[in-house]
Formats: C-alpha cells, structure tokens, sequence
C-alpha cells in the first residue's frame, strides 16, 4: 500500500465539475509528476465538499488547507508553493478560512461546517467514490457483514426499528416498520427499492449521495433486503443525474467482481442482484405508486390505496421502498447500534437530516445537521446569512409540497413534529430562503407553476384545481385579482388537499395556504391597491450580458427549470420560455451578469 505525506481532494461533484474541476484534477496530476512528487502527493476525486458556493474547491491534507474558487492558473502556485516548500496560499483560501491574527483554519474549523454532523454524508468529500477500496477502508460494508455472519433478519428489523429512523424522503414514515411489513408478507418474490428522483427545485441532497457515496446506498438496500426477505432491487433516478448514474453503475460493477452483489455473497446463502432504472424526470414518479409503475415500463401515475406498497409494490409484489437518504442512514445504524443513532437529534425524529441550503443565502451549499437544528442555526451561523446584509423574509422548506416559515419560526426546531404543527413539511430536505425583495405572492405562483407543470391528469382536483389556482394566482400578480380571489384560492387549496388522489396534490396548495396565511399584507397590496411595492407586477425578462458573464455556470446550476445553457468560460443564456423568473440565477451570479428587461 503506497504511503503518502500530502493528498489533494478535489471536489467532483457535478457542481465543481461544470465549473472545470476535471481540469483542475488533470493539471494537479501533471505539475505534481513535473515536480517529481507523484510518489508522494495523492490527487483524490471526492464527491461534493457541500460548499457549493465557493466551488472549485481544493483541500490539501493534513494541514487541511482550503482553498477555494480554484482556477487553472492557480494549480502551478499551489504545487509550488504549499506541495513544494510547505507554505499554504492564503489569499487562494476560503474566506472563512483566513483569520485576522495570520493563522488559517482547516476545513472542519470553518463556520460552514462546525454545526454539522454527517452521517448519511459522512464520505462525500472524504473518498473517492469510484474506488470500493476507499470505501471498504471506511468501514464499508463492515454492517453487511455484520449483518450476514451475526444477526438474524428480525434482529436487523429491531434495531432500526429501535433507532427511530424514519424515511428522509417526505413523510417520515418508520423505516423499521415497513421492513417488518414486507418480511411479513406471504413468502414469494419481494423487492427493495431505492427512490432517487429527486425532483424538488433546488434540491439535491440525494443526487450528492449517490455522487460521493454510493456504496453506503448499496450496503443500505442489501441490509434491508436480507431483514425483508428480497433478492432483487432497483435504484431510481433521475436521468438528469448522469454522474450519480455513472457512479451507481460503477459501484455495481465493482461489487459484483468481488463478489458482494450477486449469488451467495460473503460466503452466504444471501444473493442480492441490483439494477438501475432512468427516470425521465416527472415529479410525481416520487410517488411511490408512480414511481413502481415507471420502472414497470408504464406510465408514471399514481393508483389508489390500499393496497399500500409494501404489499403490492413492483409487479404487484411486496416492496420495501426508501428513500437515498434513508438507506445512506443504515450502515452507521447497523454498526454503531440504535442507540447512538437514538441519541442524535430528537425523541420522535432521531438522527441528522440533509438539506439542500439555496436562495438568497451567503454560504449556499449541502449541509447536514441533527434533527432538531433550527432555522436560525441553519440560515445565520452555516449559511452566513442574507446576501448583501439584506433582511431575511421567508424560507420555503420542503419542495413544492411544503410552506413559506416566516422569522417568527426562526427558533422552530426542524423535526417531523414541530414543522407538522406550522402547516409545513421537511419534505426531501430543500431550503430555499428569501429575502425582503421577494414577493411572497409571486412565490407562491412559482411554486403553483411547478406542481401544476408536473401534474400527472390522472385525478380531476389535482389536473383542473391546480390550473384554476394558477390562473387565479397569475391575475392577482398582474394586479388584475379581486377580495373574492382570496376567498376562491382557499376555497380550492380545501377541496384539493381533501380530495386529491397521490401525496403531489394533497400538498400542493401548501404553498398558498402559508403565503396567504403569514403574508396577506401582500396579497391585498395585488388586489387592492393593485400596486405590490416589491414586484410591482411587472412582467419582466431576465437576460445574461455576455459582456459581464464569466461561464462559470453557477446561474446554471441553480437553475430549478433548466432554463439556462452555456458552455464553461463562455456566456450563457436564458430560454425565456422555460425561466420562472424565481431570481435563483440571480442570487448565484458572483458578477452580476442578471439583469431584468421589462416587457411592454
């Protein structure tokens, strides 16, 4: 085994790597061999470091050097300097990371990440996820064989169950009992199924996952199909998420060469054979009734229940089915045992939660805290703050599904539970934050947009209420809507939540029924002074100037409706047919390259 003095992670996650961290990685490699120092300098391909914003990021060890917002022409400098002759590059380092006194903090010394706890992304940004070796030197698949050699089925079911997880895809549902609902199932064919179509605006907590660490998904779904009785899985995704396809696929193939997936593993009489299937990108195949019918090969609709899944699931068999988050969860639980994972977080939401931070945030990014974490701690002391010391408005938590909190809910602790009571959901664990130049009305009519975009048809309130509600929402931001608007947009989000077939319709007036709630104020100035003094109703088109965009692709990343395109280091451009005008590209640009034309 090669020993070496210095390694360099670079970030490959599909945020640093539309921004040119290949390249980074390929220059590394060949200054560090010029300077005869390949036998002692390792170049490491990480999953995401979580720090989106200030991607390209480099982290050279042990000292814990971080430097950020890494360019080509910073390599020769690094490998100089700090490979070389042992000096760190302070003015190529995070801004956190300098302090005042001279001396520069290390990686996990950085505000960002001092809050933190990581447990489902405990290797992202740590190894290289397309190396087993790597991960096995991690503890890897040290709680399958745990699992195999040690415990039976039922005391696998126990211990989750004892832990307290529950699904980090949505509803929170206890993981442990849906396990024990489908290993009690007559004996036949049963399934495990993983749903990695995360399709929330802004979200991309489980596409991180299986980007950086895509082995702890694997160990995750086989413990879960030896406690429920299975041979046979699938992994979901989203065709968007090309990496993580990529990086799921290598996995695979790695662990069918050693014989960890496939026919008698370990020795044992278990045999576990896993596929990947592509979604195309509907929202509602989040559903899992939809999302069993896609992989089927049919049309991605929901169905009426029962029968719930873990009875008849995938080809009408029975189907345990979680989420990425979830199945990441797993191994630690196995190997550390219930009651640590009990002692994170809170007494009915134990363990961390992964949230997607974006909007108008200083430090957006990927992040992992306990349940129980507040917005206050998430928002101010990860995330920095507002942008350009505006004043914080709202946050949007929980996709499309959830509800706008307010900063009286600053101090609500974000479990299951407590965001349940305000009429709001976790949801897959998206953070969008607003500040005070956001009108809530037109969020709110984005977000409308969106789920009524993504609508299967199959049920008339979903298909017909959601249309209706956005033609209502859209004549109020025109300045155009009545009082008695008000009244027909409540009178709609009661009828559809209440009579809605799937989850999406259920929740998908959450958005209204909280903007109108905690922000009326701004629905009267649409309707009755026909006037909003922040949005003005104004139909706007958003542009990149060419003369000021640096193609570094940030407004691309951001973009929830994939709206801009644009190679790296040149200009980009916005498709107004697709752009919501939600101001995300607006919040990423670090050159103000955003501008808004009014349309006559």
């Amino acid at each position: 085994m090669d020993l070496f003095r210095s390694q360099v992670l670079i970030c490959g996650g599909t945020g640093c790597t539309s921004s040119g961290s290949p390249e980074l990685i390929r220059l590394f490699e060949e200054k560090i061999k010029n300077a005869g120092l390949e036998k002692e300098v390792k170049v490491v391909r990480t999953g995401c470091f979580g720090l989106c914003e200030m991607g390209p990021i480099v982290i050279v060890y042990p000292e814990g050097a971080f430097y950020s917002h890494i360019k080509p022409e910073n390599v020769d400098e690094i490998v100089n300097e700090h490979l070389l002759k042992g000096r760190i590059v302070r003015h190529l380092l995070c801004r956190e990371a300098v302090e005042q006194e001279g001396a520069t903090k290390s990686l996990d010394e950085v505000d960002f990440y001092k809050k933190q706890k990581r447990v489902a992304l405990r290797n992202c940004g740590v190894i290289d996820p397309e190396r087993i070796d790597e991960y096995i030197a991690f503890d890897g698949y040290k709680a399958l064989a745990k699992v195999l050699t040690e415990m039976t089925p039922q005391q696998v079911i126990d211990t989750i169950k004892a832990s307290g997880l529950r699904g980090r895809g949505g509803a929170g549902f206890p993981a442990g009992r849906k396990w024990d609902s489908v290993r009690r199932q007559p004996k036949g064919k049963k399934y495990v199924v993983c749903n990695g179509d995360e399709g929330d605006p802004g979200a991309f907590m489980d596409r991180s996952i299986m980007e950086g660490n895509p082995h702890s998904v694997i160990e995750g779904m086989m413990i879960a199909a030896l406690a429920a009785g299975s041979d046979e899985g699938y992994i979901y995704v989203r065709a968007e998420y090309p990496l993580a396809v990529e990086r799921l696929r290598i996995a695979i193939a790695r662990d069918e060469e050693l014989g960890l997936l496939g026919d008698n593993i370990l020795g044992t009489d278990f045999s576990f054979h896993l596929h990947i299937n592509r979604g195309a990108g509907a929202f509602v195949c989040g559903e899992g009734s939809a999302l069993t019918a896609s992989i089927e090969g049919k049309r991605g609709m929901p169905r009426v229940k029962p029968p719930r899944t873990v009875e008849q699931g995938l080809w009408a068999r029975p189907t345990v089915l979680n989420n990425v988050e979830t199945y990441a969860n797993v191994p630690q639980i196995i190997l550390r045992g219930s009651a640590w994972f009990h002692s994170i977080g809170t007494e009915k939401s134990p363990g961390t939660k992964a949230f997607a931070l974006t909007g108008n945030v200083v430090n957006t990014g990927l992040i992992e805290v306990p349940m129980g974490a507040t917005l206050r701690e998430i928002i101010f002391d990860i995330g920095g703050g507002i942008k350009d010391g505006k004043k914080f408005k709202a946050v949007q938590i929980g996709g499309p599904a959830g509800g706008c909190l307010t900063e009286e809910h600053l101090d609500l602790p974000l479990d299951f539970d407590s965001l349940k009571k305000v009429g709001a959901i976790i949801g897959s664990g998206g953070l969008v934050v607003m500040d005070e130049g956001t009108c809530m009305v037109e969020t709110a009519r984005f977000f409308m947009s969106f789920t009524q975009n993504e609508s299967c048809g199959k049920c008339v309130p979903c298909r017909e209420g959601t249309k209706r509600m956005l033609e209502i929402l859209t004549r109020i931001v025109n300045n155009e809507g009545s009082l008695e608007d008000l009244d027909l947009l409540e009178e709609l989000s009661r009828t559809i939540t209440e009579t809605a077939l799937c989850g999406l319709g259920q929740a998908a007036c959450n958005p209204v029924v909280s903007t109108l709630k905690y922000f009326r104020k701004e629905y009267l100035a649409h309707v009755v002074d026909h006037h909003c003094p922040i949005c003005n109703g104004r139909k706007r088109r958003l542009v990149i100037k060419p003369e000021l965009c640096k193609g570094c692709g940030k407004c691309k990343r951001n973009c929830p409706m994939e709206a801009i395109s644009g190679e790296i280091r040149m200009p980009h451009t916005i498709d107004n047919e697709k752009c919501i005008h939600c101001g995300a590209c607006w919040g990423a640009c670090p050159f103000g390259a955003i501008d808004a034309i009014e349309e006559e």
